[in-house]
């Protein structure tokens, strides 16, 4: 017999507040009866993007109290405050790279004995992430962007997402856009890139090639795609191999400034690790050759690959202007001279509703099915993304123990 199992969804206690949940009602409704050995609670939330009643209204249990459950879903990370002891944890967690504003996360999940599974790290089998917002991310942050420049170069205003914005609203609003002059960058080829193309192929961008965009002006909006390949070359002479480069990023640079400067627009989704070349430094950025007028991170790596980056931004105020000679942080539109940045770090939370639907039918799948079936602890896909068990780092996540330690 299939043992009973109690479900927790967590309230977002992340600030600023974020919108999503891991599982819809009409989600938690469907499972509930496909699976009946598992039981589900919802933790009352008055800012939750489906409010407590439409769970209500699927006779769903909502209450304070979900510490009777022994595994807990979430979204953003948990305040360190709300954690309890002894459960089962799968939320986005930030602290794989070592971040070093979560550390005290991470020390209180081993000092409370959690088992602790990052929504990251649910992979397939071709390494992809299956339980995710990245389309979602590349879609508002292409939208924000596009926004930012219409603002900037005084062509077009969008309207600002706000409560209940959804997709179709969104492409509603950027095909209404008269066509423009403008030349964009899109950096990688995953899920953001192609949400951030998604956006563009609707506004009547056109997708050129890397050369084409190098060597010609347009009379049309037009994108084009910064792969690897393209992005950075090997310090030896010798031709980049990309499964070279995931092994060791040593001996490799980026080339990628001979691209940014024949852009008005960069939108940035590709994967960087600490140890890659960093895309654009402070002196590229100061360069006066550089045209770039707006810069969307969707990365939002804090002075990670692109130096422009210096804080993470909110909805609410989602520009600042960066001055590329002073390398400080100015107010939005302040300054021709200045570089615009958009870096929202909760970028799909503006759909809430719509991306918490996708991200749920997703973790039904790949996570809350194995969890009904007994087969937890045979899940690869789960194992793989368990940083903890019981407190302890997993083989996987040992090289944890001295960010954990402080040193």
């Amino acid at each position: 017999m299939t043992q009973s199992i109690k479900i927790g969804i967590i309230a977002e206690t992340k600030i600023p507040e974020d919108n999503r949940v891991a599982l819809t009602p009409e989600q938690v409704a469907r499972l509930t009866t496909l699976y009946p050995n598992l039981e589900f609670h919802v933790q009352s939330s008055p800012t939750r993007a489906y409010s407590d009643a439409e769970y209500a209204e699927r006779s769903v249990s909502v209450k304070q109290d979900v510490s009777d459950c022994d595994i807990l879903f979430g979204v953003k990370e948990a305040e360190i405050d709300s954690l309890i002891s002894n459960k089962h944890y799968f939320f986005f967690g930030h602290i794989a790279k070592e971040q070093p504003y979560n550390r005290g996360l991470l020390q209180q999940m081993m000092q409370s004995d959690i088992t602790f599974s990052d929504y990251e790290y649910l992979v397939g089998d071709d390494g992809l992430r299956l339980v995710a917002f990245g389309w979602w991310a590349g879609v508002v942050g292409a939208y924000n962007s596009m926004r930012a420049y219409g603002i900037r170069e005084k062509l077009f205003e969008l309207p600002k997402p706000g409560h209940g914005f959804n997709l179709d609203q969104l492409v509603e609003n950027v095909t209404a856009v008269p066509s423009f002059k403008c030349k964009t960058v899109i950096t990688g080829v995953g899920r953001s890139s192609q949400g951030a193309q998604f956006v563009l192929n609707h506004m009547g961008f056109k997708n050129v090639s890397y050369e084409d965009f190098s060597q010609n002006d347009f009379g049309e909006p037009v994108y084009t795609l910064g792969t690897l390949d393209v992005l950075i070359e090997r310090t030896d002479g010798h031709p980049f191999v990309q499964e070279d480069f995931y092994a060791d990023p040593s001996g490799h640079r980026s080339l990628f400034y001979k691209l940014a400067a024949k852009a008005d627009v960069f939108i940035s989704c590709h994967f960087w690790r600490n140890e890659d070349p960093v895309y654009l430094n402070t002196e590229e950025l100061a360069d006066p050759n550089l045209k770039i007028k707006v810069i969307g991170d969707v990365t939002a790596d804090i002075m990670g690959s692109i130096k422009s980056t210096v804080r993470a931004s909110t909805h609410d105020e989602p520009f600042y202007d960066y001055n590329p000679k002073t390398g400080a942080e100015q107010p939005a539109f302040s300054d021709p001279q200045n570089i615009t940045v958009m870096a929202v770090d909760s970028l799909p939370n503006a759909l809430a509703r719509d991306t918490s639907r996708d991200f749920g039918e997703k973790l039904s799948e790949f996570v809350i099915k194995p969890i009904a079936e007994g087969r937890i602890g045979a899940s690869r896909v789960i194992a793989d993304a368990t940083i903890l068990v019981n407190g302890e780092l997993t083989e996987s996540f040992k090289y944890l123990q001295d960010f954990a330690d402080g040193k």
